[in-house]
């Protein structure tokens, strides 16, 4: 294949066309994040209603796949960290959709449960992308941790899809499961999610995440972080205020991955859910 001179006007013409074609398209992606930007809960009001928290959120692109959201309905505080299909633009749009049918399924008060929560979103993801089951579909969906903290019966609701919480009680993390399927369609026929229940201690913290930090390959030998590293980080983190955490978490981030490309977005919300029962906002019914 012949080239153009690169001292050709041919040449310059082409580069000019390529950096002129390259600038719009960041533009525009650019553009998306801040409309992607507009639509995530405003910070501030993540703290009026979790007073003690924290959010980490590191988007492997100026778009992000991953999303946090946090709602109130009535006295309880909804709150998820999601992990759509993909990253970028395509991860984007899917998270618009997914704050979207959160907005809608909490702005009707159809908040009876974590898992009847999951069941709606579901339901309306599944019909937004004409999943019927069918073995040639895309299958394009969400992987999600949602909590609802009651404030007047002081117990917290879980459930997952494919994504668990961990609960540091006493210095001791314990687990809770959710379920192996996503939102969205399933190889298998889809059944409800779990609802899981417990009571709110007043040291209680809370830990909801997608699987970026995880996934993030790192270290000496250039190997994935994993669960059990995370584990532990997430545990001796819970011995400090949540105003710390943040930095705490960025600096283990930059250790880890050193000169290594970061390869999904990052999502790590904390929360005490006993603080956030104290919440001003919550005696306005």
């Amino acid at each position: 294949m012949d080239y153009p001179d690169p001292l050709s006007d041919e040449y310059i013409l082409l580069l000019e066309e390529l950096q002129k074609q390259k600038k719009e398209l960041t533009d525009s992606i650019r553009y998306a994040s801040y409309i992607q930007q507009a639509m995530l809960p405003p910070l501030d009001l993540f703290m009026r209603l979790l007073p003690e928290s924290v959010v980490f959120f590191k988007p492997r692109e100026l778009v992000s796949g991953d999303f946090y959201w946090i709602g109130k309905y009535r006295k309880k505080i909804i709150v998820a960290a999601v992990d759509c299909t993909g990253h970028g633009v395509p991860g984007g749009l899917m998270s618009v959709m997914g704050i979207s049918f959160l907005n809608e399924i909490v702005g009707r008060g159809e908040v009876t449960s974590a898992a009847s929560l999951l069941n709606q979103l579901r339901e309306r993801v599944m019909k937004a992308l004409h999943q019927t089951g069918r073995w040639d579909e895309q299958k394009d969906g969400m992987d999600i941790a949602l909590c609802i903290i009651d404030a007047d019966h002081h117990i917290m609701h879980f459930a997952g899809a494919n994504n668990p919480a961990y609960v540091i009680r006493n210095q001791e993390l314990i687990e809770i499961p959710g379920d192996k399927m996503p939102i969205g369609v399933h190889m298998v026929t889809e059944r409800s999610f779990t609802n899981h229940t417990l009571d709110i201690l007043e040291n209680d913290k809370v830990y909801i995440f997608t699987d970026g930090f995880i996934d993030q390959f790192g270290g000496e030998k250039g190997k994935k972080f994993k669960n059990t590293r995370f584990r532990e980080l997430m545990s001796n983190m819970a011995e400090i205020p949540f105003a710390e955490q943040y930095q705490v978490l960025d600096c283990k981030l930059a250790e880890w991955k050193r000169d290594l490309p970061q390869i999904d977005d990052i999502l790590i919300v904390g929360f005490s859910p006993y603080v956030a029962c104290q919440s001003k906002l919550l005696k306005v019914i």
